[in-house]
């Protein structure tokens, strides 16, 4: 995979993808992953933004996103960035909001691109954590717990 940037997280390293000027994806690498630094002031931008929000969980993103996804995808990305900082909605919730079932929802979160700006990690299970990233235990639970207390819910 070819990053625009590595941005060095309390959690990992994230990588940044972007296409001209929109982010198309963050991904969650390794923690031995060496840091890049941004290829393209749109990139370094990104990493603004991001390092700001890993600051404060209030700071705004206002980066152009560019999201390729199934119109289910989309209408579940559009639902996750309605949830509030410092809230959760748990998958079958969001399911009927949606007249979808549990599992599509999380699917649809799993597919998320862009993680943190979209907030994925905002849709937990019923009883629990849930998955995160299509992990359902190890270090992308840890990181889904990270992000959770920073923003303090």
């Amino acid at each position: 995979m070819s990053y625009q940037a590595k941005l060095s997280a309390p959690f990992g390293v994230l990588g940044i993808c972007c296409a001209d000027d929109a982010l198309t994806g963050i991904d969650f690498l390794s923690p031995d992953e060496k840091p890049q630094r941004a290829t393209s002031a749109f990139a370094e931008t990104v990493c603004e933004q991001l390092l700001a929000y890993l600051e404060n969980p209030d700071a705004q993103f206002t980066v152009p996103l560019k999201l390729n996804g199934t119109p289910h995808q989309q209408k579940v990305w559009q639902a996750m960035s309605a949830i509030p900082r410092g809230k959760t909605r748990n998958y079958g919730d969001l399911a009927i909001e949606l007249q979808s079932c549990a599992q599509a929802v999380g699917q649809a979160c799993g597919a998320n691109p862009i993680p943190l700006i979209i907030p994925c990690h905002r849709v937990v299970g019923k009883t629990g954590l849930g998955g995160f990233a299509r992990h359902t235990s190890g270090a992308h639970l840890d990181i889904k717990r990270w992000l959770l207390a920073h923003e303090q819910c």
